[in-house]
C-alpha cells in the first residue's frame, strides 16, 4: 500500500504536522506540502466549447502524484469550519480533472481509499463535522471511501500533544495503517 500525505496546512511544524507525524510514524509515505505548491484557484469552464483551458502551475505535477498512491491522506486545520485555502483549491481543481482526456479519473479515485486528519482549536470535535463531512460527499461523489478521520484540538504551535485523546486516536490510527503495508 502506497500513502500520499497531502498537508493543507499553511504553517511549517504545525499543529496538523505534528498530529499527522504521530500517524504515520514508521510508515513510509509521500508527502505533498500544498503551500508549496502553486496551484490557482480554478475558472469555471465546465460548460464552455473548449472546455478548461490549460493553467501554468503546479496542479498537475500534484495530481499525477496523486494517481499513483493507493492512500491518500488529507491533512488539514479548520479554517472557518472548512479545510484550508490551498487544500480547497486543490480539490476545486479536481473539476478539470474530470474532464481531463489523459486519464479516467473519476475510475481511478475511486480505487484509491482516504483518510482525512484535522485539527482545530474552538472546540474542533463538534465543528470541524462539517468540513469531514464536505470531504465525505467529495470522496462519496469519487467513488472513494473515507476510511477514518481523526479530529485535534490545538491553537497554539504545540499544543496537540496536549490532547491526549487525539494522541491515542493518532496511535490507533497508526496501528490500523500497519496492519496495512505490505514489507517490500
Amino acid at each position: 500500500m502506497s500513502i500520499l500525505l497531502l498537508q493543507g496546512s499553511t504553517r511549517e511544524n504545525g499543529n496538523t504536522e505534528q498530529l499527522v507525524r504521530l500517524v504515520l510514524e514508521g510508515i513510509p509515505y509521500r508527502e505533498i506540502a500544498l503551500r508549496e505548491k502553486r496551484i490557482m484557484p480554478i475558472r469555471d469552464q465546465r460548460h464552455e466549447e473548449g472546455g478548461f483551458d490549460a493553467v501554468d502551475d503546479d496542479y498537475d505535477e500534484v495530481i499525477l502524484e496523486v494517481l499513483q498512491h493507493e492512500t491518500l491522506v488529507f491533512a488539514t486545520p479548520v479554517y472557518w469550519y472548512g479545510v484550508s485555502g490551498v487544500m480547497k483549491n486543490f480539490i476545486d481543481r479536481w473539476s478539470q480533472s474530470l474532464r481531463d482526456p489523459r486519464f479516467d479519473f473519476k475510475q481511478a479515485m475511486s480505487q484509491k481509499k482516504a483518510y482525512v486528519i484535522v485539527t482545530g482549536g474552538d472546540n474542533p470535535r463538534i465543528k470541524a463535522m462539517p468540513l469531514i463531512q464536505q470531504l465525505k460527499y467529495t470522496f462519496d461523489f469519487m467513488g472513494m471511501p473515507l476510511e477514518g478521520y481523526l479530529i485535534g484540538k490545538a491553537s497554539k504551535p504545540g499544543e496537540i500533544l496536549q490532547d491526549t485523546r487525539a494522541v491515542c486516536e493518532a496511535g490507533w490510527l497508526n496501528a490500523s495503517l500497519q496492519s496495512l503495508v505490505i514489507p517490500s
